[in-house]
């Protein structure tokens, strides 16, 4: 499945996220406002799109405006410039879903199924569960679930919380700018290509001058994997920062990996802040991975990371 949805909306303060994880949820509702009561620290047209917003309902029993996810996309018009709420249906919908870039405001939903298997949206698939190319997207309570390659951050910023994402090897890559909050990371091995060979980030970056990289904050790391390594230098200079994260014991003890290229070991940003778990053993790390102070973790723990007070 292919999935691109714009439909981050800017937050008015930025503040950092609290150390105990109990307290996100309240941090995370304190700070989201009604767009009225935003003003002028949202973009204009973000504004002017909420003021008459359009519902189309998914129903695959044909009580909706459309069977299909596809055919609700479709009927919203280039150029799109007012906030299209996509409500879908029960089921299991097998599409390969496109949201282009000229086609902002787009929002899919869906209720909660129950507390057991309970994300809002699952996608599944065996190769680029997910592709985000556009800027200000963010995905609630989803299911991401694949192989290799599930989530592609192509590029822009992307906002993940309270997701489930899935894979094996380089499951989480690309040169977007994310973060991940209070998301699970589930790793699998890979049993086609290389069993003892698990990862969970390649991120892109291919020069520290770009401001690009993937912070996870108050995650959770298990799997049926084991030696995973957090991220591998898949290019020459990625950068990944894990605060507060619990590992499980199937985090490699070297943590991460320069890709058999000794050289990356001197340009990749590979950082780790307060994390715990059996995983987490800062003294057991590689060489170059390093563990941040309190004043240096504190632009991965703020939503301006992702640009997402503008």
């Amino acid at each position: 499945m292919c999935l691109s949805i714009l439909l981050f909306a800017p937050i008015v303060v930025s503040q950092l996220i609290p150390v105990d994880k109990s307290k996100v949820e309240a941090w995370f509702n304190g700070i989201i406002k009604p767009v009225k009561e935003r003003g002028k620290t949202l973009y204009p047209e973000l504004v002017k799109a909420e003021t008459e917003p359009r519902i189309i309902m998914v129903m695959q029993d044909g009580d909706g405006e459309f069977d299909n996810i596809t055919k609700a996309i479709e009927s919203v018009p280039l150029g799109n410039a007012k906030r299209v709420i996509i409500s879908i249906g029960p089921g299991s919908y097998k599409e390969k879903i496109r949201i282009e870039r000229n086609k902002p405001f787009i929002t899919l939903t869906a209720k909660q199924y129950g507390t057991i298997d309970s994300a809002t949206l699952t996608t599944e698939s065996s190769y680029f569960t997910l592709r985000v190319s556009g800027d200000r997207s963010a995905f609630s309570n989803c299911k991401i679930i694949g192989f290799p390659d599930t989530l592609c951050n192509d590029s822009g910023n992307h906002f993940f919380k309270d997701c489930h994402i899935r894979g094996t090897v380089d499951f989480i890559f690309g040169s977007g700018t994310s973060l991940y909050l209070n998301s699970k990371i589930f790793v699998e091995g890979d049993l086609e290509r290389d069993p003892k060979m698990a990862v969970i980030t390649a991120q892109a970056r291919e020069s520290s001058s770009k401001d690009t990289g993937y912070s996870f904050v108050h995650g959770r790391i298990i799997g049926t994997a084991k030696d995973i390594f957090l991220g591998r230098a898949w290019k020459s200079s990625p950068r990944v920062v894990y605060s507060y994260t619990e590992m499980d014991e199937i985090v490699h003890p070297g943590g991460w990996s320069s890709n058999h290229q000794p050289g990356r070991a001197e340009t990749v940003y590979y950082k780790e802040y307060k994390c715990t778990g059996k995983g987490a053993t800062p003294a057991t790390r590689k060489k170059f991975v390093k563990q941040l102070s309190g004043a240096e973790v504190e632009p991965f723990l703020i939503l301006d990371y992702v640009e997402g007070t503008k």
